[in-house]
């Protein structure tokens, strides 16, 4: 048996797979996320234990047998997150998140210096993790000065797990220290942005072993002997290798709390210009093209708090007739990254009329987010990556308009899975599975069946590109009013 961790930022997820991957058992346990400030976001460190603690003891009650015969784990978390500990593992402030923009003045800093771009392959976003420690440094001096390890999200929970200072390439290719084409911290990036590199934890690649499970907590799990932990993957890179993401220019469109179009690479293609992402992926000699939007089902569940109906029954106004675009929404409610690398630009809801009830605003929601998903596609283009077809991922692709909206405004067929849940908890878990086998077994991680492919609706081409165009030109002019 493996078993898979999710630190996702709305909760943690856990699922126990067979040798078969069939998943045997899944438990999930909430998280919250804390904005003491416009711009901010953060985690307190210790729930995600708490939260890890309470999905495992559900997993138990469930399945205990099964559970004893885990023999690898896998993590998979969100990205960028900086988690600080002293010298004794503790946390010295609450993790700042990967969709947190305070330090937007750091990222551009460190951004106008050559050597980040040249070896990072990245723009220094402000969600990215080394401007966040420069912000660190310049607005809170005595806690930076105590920093003796950054720890990414998930690896605070390998920490605890297994007590090891650890992480992996693919979630290391988004803290702008990593020279991700070599595939290892950079002294140069480092020294650049004030950090040393003992402050690193030591790197794997995501489908090796990072260590084992502290025999304490196997117990209290029920497990034995030692049990692998692999060093496991971001949160997009899990989820590539749940889908069978593996193979040069295969690609999925995940619509979570944040939207991404990955495309797997045989070799590193950066090209930061474009503000695609170019990372390393979660099994060696393996990288990836990533086009990110900070907010996909997050637009939807704004309005849903709103209007006091749920996401499900928003969309369920629509009805099954795919409408031409109307209004149209920008869903920029917390900064963009591709294509705009944007902090500071905010959402907008444009060309509303008397007409326009609830179920356009939803509808112009909608499309909002696949246009979005489209500048995304165009800048993959430009950067070298077609893509012909997109497999479906995230908690978003259960809203059937919602896919078909974005099949049309791609003009990509989107394909659906029929084999239930194959996230990054499930990526989680094959990896832990890799890690007791050899680099070999990536051929294991296979695409799931698909239940249906949906087409571009062809006769509303028209009707999308026209739209996309005023979408396009609405962001300059909502950009100017707020220079």
């Amino acid at each position: 048996m493996y078993l898979g961790i999710d630190l996702g930022t709305s909760g943690v997820k856990t699922v126990l797979m067979d040798e078969e991957q069939s998943i045997i058992a899944s438990a999930t346990a909430p998280l919250d996320v804390s904005r003491p400030a416009a711009g901010w976001s953060e985690q307190d460190p210790a729930d995600w234990i708490t939260a890890t603690e309470a999905a495992m003891s559900e997993l138990k009650r469930s399945d205990p047998a099964r559970l004893a015969a885990v023999t690898g784990i896998g993590f998979s978390g969100h990205m960028h997150g900086a988690t600080l500990v002293d010298d004794a593992d503790r946390v010295l402030r609450p993790c700042i998140l990967w969709n947190d923009t305070r330090s937007h003045a750091e990222a551009a800093e460190l951004d106008a210096n050559p050597v980040f771009r040249a070896l990072s392959g990245n723009i220094v976003f402000p969600g990215f993790t080394a401007p966040k420690l420069l912000w660190v440094k310049n607005n809170e001096p005595d806690l930076f000065s105590r920093v003796a390890k950054v720890l990414l999200p998930k690896d605070y929970l390998r920490l605890w797990m297994t007590g090891e200072h650890v992480s992996e390439m693919s979630d290391a290719s988004g803290t702008s220290w990593l020279d991700v084409g070599k595939r290892q911290w950079s002294p140069q990036l480092l020294s650049e942005s004030g950090m040393d590199p003992d402050q690193m934890p030591r790197l794997v690649e995501g489908s090796r072993a990072s260590g084992t499970l502290r025999r304490e907590l196997a117990a209290v799990w029920g497990m034995s002997g030692d049990v692998i932990v692999a060093g496991g993957a971001g949160d997009n890179a899990a989820t590539a290798i749940g889908m069978g993401t593996v193979e040069d220019g295969d690609a999925f469109i995940s619509l979570g709390t944040s939207g991404v179009i990955f495309a797997a690479n045989s070799a590193y293609r950066p090209n930061p210009e474009s503000a695609v992402h170019a990372f390393c992926h979660a099994a060696p000699e393996l990288w990836h093209q990533m086009g990110v939007i900070l907010s996909a089902t997050d637009t939807l569940n704004w309005f849903a708090g709103i209007t006091g109906l749920s996401a499900e029954a928003l969309t369920a106004e629509l009805g099954d007739t795919l409408q031409a675009p109307g209004p149209v929404f920008l869903p920029y409610l917390s900064g963009e990254r591709t294509p705009h690398n944007d902090a500071r630009i905010r959402g907008a809801l444009t060309g509303i009329s008397h007409q326009s009830d609830r179920p356009a605003v939803t509808a112009a929601i909608l499309q909002g987010v696949a246009f979005a998903f489209r500048d995304s596609l165009e800048a993959l283009r430009a950067a070298g990556t077609d893509v012909e077809y997109l497999q479906a991922a995230g908690g978003g692709s259960r809203s059937d308009i919602w896919l078909r909206t974005i099949a049309t405004a791609l003009d990509v067929p989107v394909a659906v899975s029929g084999a239930g849940d194959v996230g990054a908890a499930f990526g989680a878990a094959r990896l832990g599975m890799l890690a007791t086998l050899d680099d070999s077994a990536l051929s294991l991680c296979t695409t799931p069946a698909v239940d249906r492919i949906i087409q571009p609706e062809t006769a509303l081409r028209a009707a999308f590109d026209d739209a996309y165009e005023h979408y396009r030109k609405t962001y300059p002019a909502i950009r100017s009013i707020l220079s």
